[in-house]
């Protein structure tokens, strides 16, 4: 059954997308809450006087926390579930997302405290941000396995790429609904109320996921047809695991497509948090752009994204539909995926035509990360059993993570460097070469470890 068969869609149901559509509106939240501190990160800077390596020290914060608990919420999301596990990374999250109104006296506190112990005391300001990041990243970090887990219980392989690309173009609508929210709350209640208004939203979304969501072999909402659909390319059936058995780290890392992920992430998940975290700043520092004024241009250029995810999604079924497997296929659209970064490259050079030049050569790159996202999540379930797919999501997680930590204190330490000396242009172009060439340097390694479709049925 292909994809382009709108008949057969009819008649095995539809429930499955209201599965994504969940899915879809949690990702929305969970970068809605991410992006709220990058959109008021000029303003914080002047207010708290905070360097470049200081706004790097926060943003790097969330990225190592959300890495080490990437390892340990996929083993979270297959230990307990899917349902728990996603109510649980919300509520987290969302309480992490209203700390930051109170960042500044909870800095205080720990400013206290370490001055009690003899320690070196942080700025009440970066050490409250940075606590509060953390928490962020705790809850956060649970939203992709859990959200990957739950792509692979309802969907045919031919059609999760499609399924994964919808969901993850909620990082796109989050990002494009922050500037268009953030900005014009921080100017009428101020900067607390951004972060408390944005951060509530989560709870809200709770009460739908309780109420939709089940395994499908649960779902009474799920016909019998349609759960036949999503079975219908799954592998003959292993021998049953016991009840709540888990599959070691070190067995899962003995398998050189857990590696092939994890470099995927490393290589590339850096990339996107850069756009993310620093683009505000990036329009500020080189043309002088506000608040009010990044609004319109980060709304195109997260348009944009929103496209390359949903489109890069679908992209693979061109490959499937010709006779190619699910992995081949995917990686053939990767490749073809990796090369749209390069553009990257002439987002300096051409900067001096008009700002716009940048932001839309900087949106076509981030559009291709979003669809290699996409496609690259979905190759952990091309190829493990259900039960470990959110472990080797996690995995790869921590590591995506902790290459988002080397980039972010990268780009602090350029941008303080060049711009002491005038020249911050050349610190965004070194960045921007690093996020051009990322994706194909990743593209081939990953190759090279899994060059052929091989699935794992010893698990």
């Amino acid at each position: 059954m292909k994809l382009n068969e709108p008949v057969s869609q009819q008649v095995v149901g539809k429930y499955r997308w209201t599965i994504c559509a969940l899915l879809f509106f949690a990702t929305t939240v969970n970068y809605l809450d991410r992006q709220v501190l990058s959109l008021l990160a000029p303003q914080l800077s002047k207010e708290f006087n905070w360097s470049n390596t200081d706004y790097a020290n926060i943003t790097a914060a969330f990225q190592f926390v959300y890495a080490v608990s990437m390892l340990f919420a996929g083993r979270v999301v297959d230990a307990i579930g899917t349902k728990k596990a996603y109510i649980l990374a919300i509520v987290i999250w969302s309480l992490g997302a209203v700390m930051h109104a109170y960042s500044v006296p909870m800095g205080s506190a720990i400013g206290h405290v370490m001055g009690a112990l003899g320690l070196a005391v942080v700025p009440a300001s970066i050490a409250g941000f940075m606590l509060s990041r953390a928490v962020l990243a705790v809850g956060e970090a649970g939203n992709f396995p859990a959200a990957i887990k739950a792509t692979a219980e309802y969907f045919p392989k031919k059609e999760r790429s499609f399924a994964t690309g919808i969901f993850n173009s909620g990082a796109n609508v989050g990002a494009i609904l922050a500037p268009l929210t953030v900005p014009p709350i921080a100017l009428l209640w101020g900067w607390q109320a951004a972060f408390i208004a944005i951060g509530a939203i989560g709870f809200l979304w709770m009460v739908a996921w309780q109420v939709f969501y089940d395994p499908p072999e649960q779902q009474k909402r799920l016909g019998a047809a349609e759960l036949a659909f999503i079975r219908s390319d799954a592998p003959a059936a292993a021998p049953a695991a016991p009840a709540g058995a888990k599959v070691p780290w070190f067995r899962l890392l003995g398998y050189r497509q857990t590696w092939a992920f994890a470099f995927g992430k490393f290589m590339t998940d850096g990339v996107w948090w850069f756009f993310l975290f620093w683009l505000p700043k990036y329009l500020s520092a080189q043309y002088g752009m506000g608040a009010a004024d990044i609004v319109v241009p980060l709304a195109v250029l997260y348009s944009m994204t929103m496209f390359g995810s949903i489109g890069g999604g679908y992209f693979p079924a061109y490959f499937m539909n010709r006779g190619q497997s699910a992995y081949d296929g995917r990686m053939k659209a990767m490749l073809v995926i990796a090369l749209f970064p390069l553009v990257v490259l002439l987002a300096q050079p051409m900067g001096g035509i008009s700002p716009w030049v940048p932001i839309l050569l900087i949106g076509v790159g981030a559009s291709a990360h979003q669809a290699w996202s996409a496609n690259l999540f979905t190759t952990v379930s091309d190829m493990f059993p259900q039960r470990t797919v959110a472990s080797v999501v996690g995995i790869g997680g921590m590591a995506g993570g902790i290459g988002g930590v080397v980039l972010s204190k990268l780009g602090g330490w350029l941008f303080d460097y060049y711009g002491a000396q005038g020249q911050i242009g050349t610190g965004y172009m070194i960045m921007f070469t690093i996020c051009a060439v990322a994706y194909l340097l990743a593209w081939g390694v990953m190759k090279a470890l899994v060059p052929r479709h091989k699935e794992i049925t010893d698990l």
